[in-house]
Formats: C-alpha cells, structure tokens, sequence
C-alpha cells in the first residue's frame, strides 16, 4: 500500500520547501476529517503557498488564529511586542487602554487583551478582509467584549490617550519586494508587507501620531538593519525611544517608544 504522506513528504523536499517533514505532517494532520483533500493540499504547498493558508490557522502567542488569502500571517518574531508590553505593564490587572494599528489577523490586539482580562482595545486595518478575520479571531478567543475593530488609515479619526499602541506595520523596502521567497511574495499581501522606497514609510507616519494618541508607551516592529533609523524618526518626532528590544534570532525588531 502507498505511503501517501512519506510520499509527499519526498515530494516537498525534491521540490525545495523548507522543512517538507513538518509540512507533510501538518497537511496530513489538517486533511484527515476530508482524507481525499490531502493531495491538492499537498499541490497547493508545491506550489509555494503558505501552510498557514492551505490548513486554514497559525498559532501565536499559544493561540490559535485563522488566517486565509489576503490576511498577513503571525509570526514568531512578532511575538516580541508582547513579551515588551509585559516588561512594561507587569500589572496583569491594569485597566489598560490598547491601539492595535494595523491590526491583520488581529493576533497582537487579541493576545494582549486575553493576558490583561481587564483592558479593552481597539484594531485599525485598512482591509475589509483582515477586519473581518480579524473579528472571528477576536471571538474565537472569547474577548469580543473587550475588543473593537475599525476600518481606518492608520491613525485617522482616533482618540486620544492610549496606555498602549501596537503596530506591526509593512517595513520591506519596495525594491526589496521582488527577492522574497515566494512563500510570501506571491501569496502574502503587498499592502502588508510594502513599507515604501526605504522600508520606512509606515513607521515615518505611526512616529508623527504617536505625540498626539500615545499617553503611555508604544511598540513597533521593525525589519532588519531599520533600528538606528527608526531610532532617528521617533526623536525627529519629539519622542524618546526607552529601547530596542531583539526577537529570538537576536535580530533588533521592536521599537519602545513614549512622549
């Protein structure tokens, strides 16, 4: 009897995908409520489409999110926003009052709102698509009542006073765009990844509101080689940048900022 997965999974390596043996088992693990899916699974991942998109969820911060086409994928590094946030705000109980810019997937406003159960938030997208994924996720995790989503462009229309904000914005450089694995360039959208000719144009706008939303601290994630320059437009904006804090990989990607 064939090995459909042992097959696949020399498939996915003869083709280059990183990992093939954890791709094999997750698309294994996704299509066994529908076994007959697992092969056009198995295509789409051959093709280069995230794994994320063919199984339907990531996991984030110990929970679990749905992404599909058109929604930026969570990732790890992303992580260091809310590993900041607690170095920050140690009080769990604190009534804080969250901004998620760029919200996506909604994975950093929902994660915050389940470790402080007593703070309320709101997230801004630009996308009718990530809003609405975003809103199933904030469900899905049992904070809709402490949660708002909004269309918006960034900081247009908000109020004032946020304890803290939150962005995970596009900072690839455009010409950068075009030598990304194609994983993400071509499935990933381009809004979400595209911070304009130096990578910066999202953190130029988000530094220019934060004198004016911001009553406590806010965090920005940031691409590689960006700190010193994303240090720069925060003190051009009147701010003071308390650190920049490095992911995992040791790779600096979170700006701590405040008034």
């Amino acid at each position: 009897m064939k090995d459909h997965r042992a097959d696949a999974i020399r498939r996915l390596a003869d083709a280059g995908i990183d990992n093939p043996r954890l791709d094999g088992r997750l698309l294994w693990d996704a299509s066994q409520r529908n076994p007959g899916i697992f092969e056009s699974f198995v295509k789409r991942r051959l093709a280069h489409e995230p794994i994320a998109y063919i199984v339907g969820y990531k996991e984030f911060w110990s929970l679990e999110f749905i992404v599909e086409p058109g929604v930026l994928i969570p990732r790890p590094a992303t992580e260091t926003i809310i590993e900041q946030v607690f170095d920050r705000y140690a009080d769990i109980g604190a009534p804080l009052k969250i901004l998620d810019l760029g919200t996506g997937s909604g994975c950093l406003l929902t994660a915050l709102l389940k470790e402080y159960p007593n703070a309320r938030g709101l997230g801004i997208d630009e996308s009718e698509k990530a809003l609405s994924v975003a809103a199933r996720n904030i469900e899905r995790n049992g904070v809709q009542t402490r949660a708002e989503i909004k269309r918006g462009n960034w900081m247009e229309n908000l109020d004032c006073g946020w304890d803290v904000i939150v962005s995970n914005p596009p900072y690839i450089p455009t010409g950068d765009i075009p030598g990304l694995d194609p994983d993400v360039r071509d499935y990933e959208p381009l809004a979400a990844l595209d911070g304009g000719p130096d990578g910066l144009d999202a953190v130029r706008a988000l530094a220019a509101g934060f004198r004016r939303l911001l009553k406590g601290t806010a965090f920005v994630e940031i691409g590689i080689g960006q700190a010193e320059s994303a240090q720069i437009l925060m003190a051009d904006a009147g701010l003071s940048v308390h650190h920049i804090a490095a992911d995992l990989a040791g790779i600096p990607r979170v700006v701590v900022t405040g008034p």
